[in-house]
């Protein structure tokens, strides 16, 4: 079994919002809704997802970015955003995904995430990882 098999599979057993095995060979599952646990992590240590695997149940545009830019070396993605994969691929982040969508929802379902919409055209990534891990 591969490590992104690995981290995708607990994604689904244990139901998290998050799984990520760290560079140390520690895989830990994360429960928060949106990219609370990935701002978490990164507000700890700007460095400690540098080379991990992770899988997530949703990468949009936003955690795309500040995922490729803390240097994540693979990602599975339940549901993608179609935003999301020319950050991951113009940066050879290497992906994988079960459903392809046109954008991350909103919380009530009735449209496009704000995080989603504010920065859709947005070319920097950078400026998105700054402006979201403050």
């Amino acid at each position: 079994m591969t490590n992104l098999e690995i981290v995708k599979q607990k994604l689904y057993e244990k139901n998290a919002s998050l799984v990520v095995l760290y560079a140390n060979g520690e895989c830990k599952e994360y429960y928060q809704n949106r990219i609370n646990d990935i701002k978490d992590i990164l507000r700890e240590d700007k460095s400690a997802l540098k080379d991990t695997i992770i899988a997530d149940k949703v990468i949009g545009k936003v955690a795309g970015s500040i995922l490729t830019v803390a240097g994540v070396k693979e990602i599975y993605a339940d549901v993608i955003s179609q935003y999301a994969i020319p950050v991951l691929q113009e940066n050879n982040v290497k992906y994988e995904y079960k459903t392809l969508t046109e954008y991350v929802i909103n919380n009530s379902k009735t449209g496009m995430c704000p995080m989603e919409n504010k920065y859709k055209d947005e070319k920097d990534i950078y400026k998105i990882y700054d402006e979201m891990i403050k």
